[in-house]
């Protein structure tokens, strides 16, 4: 059975929630890890706004750190709402659900690299190796599975 556009929207901000705040949490690791700063990667978001300013800014920040979260929230919660809508079913199994989720981290991330302009990338890859994006696109796409996952039990 297909969602309604009404709870794909709810679902998808909880699973949009629990997707922004992991795969907040791998660009923050990754970016300590790989450039001795854990806000480059988060800060980076901002250039829509602040233009590649924000690439370079690596304290927190009102202008820089809240304007890259916000972008990265609405962001996940967007591709959240696809998954919710396209994807996600009460009746999945797991295995369909990570692999779903999976297939939306991977969309939103030619998305964001290959059919963007270049001014609303996210711009992580200023900050991090491709290894490190792909692992927070992919923890992003299983983190989308596991709203349902929780509700279910």
């Amino acid at each position: 059975m297909k969602k309604t556009w009404r709870q794909a929207l709810v679902q998808g901000c909880w699973s949009g929630a629990i997707g922004s705040l992991t795969s907040t949490a791998v660009l923050a690791a990754a970016g300590n890890e790989e450039k001795g700063t854990p806000l480059g990667p988060i800060n980076v978001i901002a250039r829509w706004f602040w233009g590649d300013r924000a690439a370079h800014h690596h304290e927190p920040s009102l202008r820089y750190t809240a304007t890259g979260y916000a972008i990265h929230h609405a962001s996940a919660t967007l591709w959240a709402v696809v998954y919710e809508k396209f994807v996600e079913a009460p009746e999945q199994r797991l295995a369909a659900r990570v692999a779903g989720g999976l297939a939306v981290g991977a969309l939103a991330c030619f998305t964001d690299y290959k059919l963007t302009p270049y001014r609303l990338e996210p711009g992580f890859d200023k900050h991090l190796s491709a290894g490190s994006m792909a692992l927070v696109y992919g923890v992003f796409g299983l983190s989308l599975a596991l709203r349902g996952q929780l509700q279910r039990r």
